[in-house]
């Protein structure tokens, strides 16, 4: 082969042989580049079904764009041979490295984080190596990793390819479900990754034999050798790590690249632990579960979930996950250890209620995802009115058992007293379940629960707040008459004057000052409602959307930002986030949060397949990630399942003006204006609508809202 040319690429030198094919150094004559080929073998590529394996590996390798992962520049085809081509390292393989020299713990880990990082990219697009070795791994003369050879990659939800007799990867790296022959996953990289490491770091294989069937045998069923024997000055705290991904039950390993990177990151160069600085755990707080007879009771059982999150949300050592997706599993069998993945949660709460006249039967756990046990559980027996009391046990036991250390400030929070009459908190309870549905008539039903629990207890100061959500999202989506907009400040003022330092009452003010028109006066108060409350997403969220629609870009980004910083798995903010950078012109920024809102909303719309908010708005990231046919599917089911709400209605108008359908865009765009949608700065300020902004029909209906 050596001095030939085969296509535009020549010949220049053999680098190596595997079982997946034979490199060579080769000249790219038409870019001028010295690049490496990897020719597939002629006893495999006389099969089709081999050759199928080794175009998969080009897909999977060349969709990956990664510091620390070798990039493949083309897979070229002639009637004879099958060859990728891709970027010519230079440097040493570390299987070399490890027999030349003790690599030193600085550079272990060091080199272990940039393959953890490079795994990471990988695994976030749903692509498994299969085989990561120590030869796989390049070492550059800057010290820099490259990872090789996704020759036994394989993309989330393709056909198998492989024979389900065989199996992939060299043996002593295999992990054990790979060497039984059963599906693998990321976790399967984890533990080759692992093995990788104790060889780093002890200068070898944790798992040897003299044949494969005594090394398979090995992987099994033993423990590998004490690190610490191994090497004097193994780090107890590195060991652990690799001890973790070698645990021989994928539940308890590391579940991600992502979690391991957090770990190498947390060493010193030494390899001993960095004090950590108020590191975020992330909490789940699951549905309660209903075990009375009376189906009623469900809002109680619900309402006791969204307390506990909402007073865990305001502890700045905890990231709680939203109420919108941990109330997702409501009523599914499923898993802890596969909710808490679903949700990226370290710790799950659940719980269940009894409720039989004026006693109630509380039972509530804490339960670590990685093993499923339990951290934390209780049982109370106790009359209705001591409800308020189980909760804050309840919210205190979980910060025990994590070893959260609360501010003065913290304490108060979880300490302060909302009311005392329980039919009130009953309706307000109930309340808040009607208003999360998000319809028309929910919020209706909404705002009279809230009335019911002020009629309870005139000093509940959340209940007034509610009362003013309620009429501002009536009045902001479906219902534009003055009085919804009068009686959503008078309540959102009265919680103010019940309680100055709750920052709910300044939010609710401050949504209702902006649908008034009061800029100023609103932005001030969204401003408080943050300062007394920095974790409150949708202060940031609601203050975000205001500036928006003033046409404050720049502000809003920022904003959006910080609220799925608060709330990563949130779908609005990521969503909105995208269209504020699009609004900028920030066409990297843009990108990189377009494929965050995605992501997001794909997760949301899995648990909540009818939410037809979550359709219409993903439907304009669609549009803008490329994906027009799929964006119209999601827009058309939005509007089956919400045919006349005003959101639905104007969001139809933004995806079909972005389709190009303009005649659609406009007849949404009229009936939007017909139904009430009534936010002139809004559409103003809205770059969806540019394609039919100067058409003689938009112009006409805007003439409607005079």
């Amino acid at each position: 082969m050596i001095g030939k040319t085969i296509l535009h690429y020549k010949i220049l030198d053999k680098l190596g042989e595997g079982g997946m094919g034979i490199v060579y150094k080769a000249e790219d004559t038409k870019l001028e580049r010295t690049v490496a080929i990897k020719f597939l073998p002629l006893y495999i590529s006389a099969s089709s079904e081999d050759r199928e394996r080794f175009k998969n590996e080009a897909k999977a390798a060349a969709a990956l764009n990664h510091p620390n992962i070798a990039h493949i520049y083309a897979i070229e085809e002639t009637d004879d041979d099958m060859f990728i081509v891709m970027e010519l390292i230079d440097g040493i393989e570390l299987k070399d490295k490890i027999s030349n020299e003790q690599i030193p713990i600085d550079q272990v880990i060091n080199i272990a984080t940039q393959i953890a990082e490079g795994l990471d990219t990988a695994h976030n697009k749903g692509i498994v190596h299969r085989d990561i070795k120590s030869s796989n791994i390049m070492i550059t003369k800057d010290d820099n990793v490259k990872i090789m050879d996704f020759g036994l990659a394989k993309i989330k939800g393709d056909n198998e390819i492989t024979k389900s007799t065989s199996t992939l990867g060299t043996v002593a790296y295999m992990s054990p479900e790979q060497a039984k022959g059963e599906r693998v996953d990321n976790r399967t990289d984890i533990w080759s990754f692992g093995v990788v490491l104790y060889e780093m770091l002890c200068g070898k294989l944790p798992f040897e034999g003299d044949y494969d069937q005594a090394i398979i045998y090995s992987v099994l069923n033993e423990e590998p050798k004490s690190m610490m024997e191994l090497r004097s000055d193994a780090p107890s705290q590195l060991t652990k790590i690799i001890g973790k991904t070698l645990q021989k039950n994928p539940i308890k390993r590391f579940q991600s690249s992502q979690d391991v990177i957090g770990k190498l990151k947390a060493l010193d160069k030494s390899g001993s632990s960095i004090p950590e600085k108020n590191v975020a755990q992330t909490v789940a707080v699951l549905p309660f579960t209903n075990m009375s007879n009376d189906k009623e009771q469900e809002y109680f059982c619900d309402g006791m979930a969204e307390d506990i999150i909402n007073d865990l949300t305001h502890l700045g050592s905890l990231h709680i996950v939203a109420r919108t997706s941990s109330f997702a599993f409501k009523d599914k069998n499923l898993d802890i250890r596969e909710i808490g993945a679903k949700l990226g949660a370290q710790s799950i709460v659940e719980g269940s209620v009894r409720k039989a006249g004026n006693r109630l039967r509380i039972t509530a756990q804490l339960v670590n995802v990685v093993d499923g046990y339990h951290l934390w559980s209780e049982r109370y027996d106790r009359e209705l009115e001591d409800v308020f009391a189980i909760q804050d046990e309840i919210a205190k036991n979980i910060v025990r058992a994590l070893e959260i250390k609360l501010s003065t400030k913290e304490k108060n929070v979880l300490d302060k007293v909302k009311t005392q009459d329980v039919q009130a908190y009953d309706f307000y309870i109930r309340g808040r379940t009607y208003f999360h549905n998000g319809h028309q008539d929910k919020v209706r039903l909404a705002i009279q629960m809230f009335k019911k629990a002020i009629q309870k207890d005139k000093n509940y100061a959340l209940a007034y707040t509610g009362l003013a959500d309620g009429y501002s999202h009536l009045y902001m989506y479906f219902d534009k008459k003055d009085e919804n907009l009068k009686q959503a400040l008078l309540a959102s003022k009265e919680a103010y004057k019940l309680d100055p330092d709750l920052p709910e009452a300044h939010s609710s003010l401050a949504l209702a000052l902006a649908q008034n028109q009061q800029y100023k006066e609103a932005e001030k108060e969204f401003e408080i409602a943050i300062e007394l409350d920095p974790k409150f997403f949708e202060a940031y969220y609601e203050y975000a959307r205001t500036c928006r629609m003033l046409g404050k870009h720049s502000q809003a980004a920022k904003l959006f930002e910080k609220a799925r910083q608060l709330r990563p798995e949130n779908y609005q903010a990521a969503l909105f986030l995208e269209s504020a950078y699009q609004d900028l012109k920030l066409e990297t920024q843009m990108k990189e949060a377009n494929k965050a809102a995605l992501d997001n909303v794909r997760k949301h719309l899995d648990l909540n397949p009818d939410d037809a908010r979550a359709l219409y708005l993903g439907a304009g990231t669609l549009v803008r990630a490329g994906k027009p046919d799929e964006a119209l599917q999601w827009v058309e089911r939005a509007i089956s399942i919400a045919p006349d709400e005003i959101s639905v209605l104007y969001n139809a108008t933004c995806i079909y003006s972005l389709l190009g359908d303009l005649d659609k865009a406009l007849n949404y765009f009229e009936k939007a204006i017909e139904a009430g949608f009534a936010s002139r700065e809004w559409i103003e300020n809205d770059s969806d609508l540019d394609p039919i902004r100067n058409n003689p029909r938009f112009q006409n209906a805007l003439k409607k809202m005079d």
